[in-house]
């Protein structure tokens, strides 16, 4: 398993419905906990505000691939 440092990209494993989250949805992991057991990650919309910041086990993410493609969606309205 590659490991996730603090401001990396990654990418949710699994839905997270009660954020809004979907699969895939890209956050900035900005601070490790636990030698990379879990991370504080932040999602951010392109319009600069953040959208959540989350405590997720290393399992819920996963580092960016050089095969991803980014992809873009609206987020629900809250």
């Amino acid at each position: 398993m590659n490991p996730i440092k603090e401001l990396d990209a990654v990418a949710l494993t699994g839905d997270l419905p009660a954020h809004g989250l979907k699969r895939g949805d890209v956050g900035t992991a900005v601070l490790a906990h636990g030698n990379g057991r879990a991370f504080e990650v932040e999602f951010v919309g392109y319009d600069g505000h953040t959208v959540a910041v989350l405590t997720l086990e290393r399992a819920q993410v996963r580092p960016l691939r050089a095969n991803d493609v980014p992809h873009a969606r609206e987020l629900a309205s809250a």
